[in-house]
């Protein structure tokens, strides 16, 4: 249930608040979901990836595999 979602915060986003870093947030979900949303913009809404979906794409983050041409810079 998404409404009873601990949601946390990346330790790299600056502490958040009004002068805090842009960042997102991640929740674990009890049906086995992960969810992400925008901590600045929590209402306007997450997406929803399984275990298998997020363990891929941490997987590809720390291995860095990930399409760097179009990173933003």
């Amino acid at each position: 249930m998404i409404d009873n979602a601990t949601w946390r915060k990346s330790s790299f986003s600056g502490g958040g608040g009004n002068g805090g870093a842009d960042c997102v947030e991640i929740a674990h979900l009890v049906d086995g979901t992960v969810a992400i949303r925008d901590s600045k913009s929590p209402a306007h809404g997450m997406i929803r990836f399984g275990a298998t979906e997020m363990a891929a794409c941490f997987a590809a983050i720390r291995a860095e595999n990930l399409d760097h041409g179009n990173r933003l810079a």
